[in-house]
């Protein structure tokens, strides 16, 4: 008896077909504003300036000189040890208003492009907000030996984000014997924080 093949709707297909083509529309929306922006900030400037004097213009001049910027800065960093880059933060620091607005874009920046740093390297499971009830966690350290003398345990300080926007979240002291040690990289486990679940880690 031949097995009868099922025939998918027409809304279901459609509907499959917009969920493939949304993300790859948003990506490459995305990806040509930041080109836009770029090479019309600098490149126009500058290519201006090239067409006056040797009367010639290269496309995304503005989005190269982006990254040769960003590439510069990074390595200037690393080469001062991280000393330029302290030094830009205490100037940052003390502006009022400018403080309030850096210091949690770059907690999110690092928490989305550097997931191998040591604030976040360790993905737990972590029973919250009552038992039975799992939240997934990242360690940012052991806690104050204060609360460890009081206690009588050692503790360990859990960030636990919310989904789909990471830089909110919830910071727990958990004793370290209840803490669920994952075997996943944090670049997984932040995949299935953003994504509110719905990418599982491997996907």
């Amino acid at each position: 008896m031949k097995s009868k093949i099922r025939v998918p709707s027409l809304k279901k297909i459609f509907l499959t077909g917009l969920a493939a083509i949304i993300p790859v529309i948003i990506t490459a929306y995305v990806i040509a504003s930041l080109f836009y922006f770029a090479d019309g900030f600098l490149g126009k400037f500058i290519n201006e300036i090239l067409k006056k004097h040797i009367g010639l213009q290269i496309p995304g001049l503005g989005l190269i000189i982006v990254l040769l910027i960003v590439f510069t800065l990074g390595l200037l960093i690393h080469l001062s040890r991280m000393r330029l880059f302290k030094w830009i933060e205490g100037m940052l620091f003390r502006m009022p208003l400018v403080n309030k607005i850096y210091f949690p874009v770059r907690r999110i920046v690092n928490f989305l492009f550097l997931p191998s740093e040591k604030a976040f390297k360790t993905a737990v499971l972590v029973q919250y907000p009552r038992k039975e009830i799992y939240s997934l966690g990242f360690i940012t350290g052991e806690s104050s030996t204060q609360f460890k003398e009081k206690i009588g345990r050692e503790l360990c300080n859990v960030f636990i984000p919310s989904s789909p926007y990471p830089l909110t979240g919830f910071t727990i002291i958990v004793p370290k014997e209840d803490l669920i040690f994952l075997q996943m990289p944090a670049e997984e486990a932040i995949k299935l924080v953003i994504s509110g679940g719905l990418l599982n880690p491997g996907e």
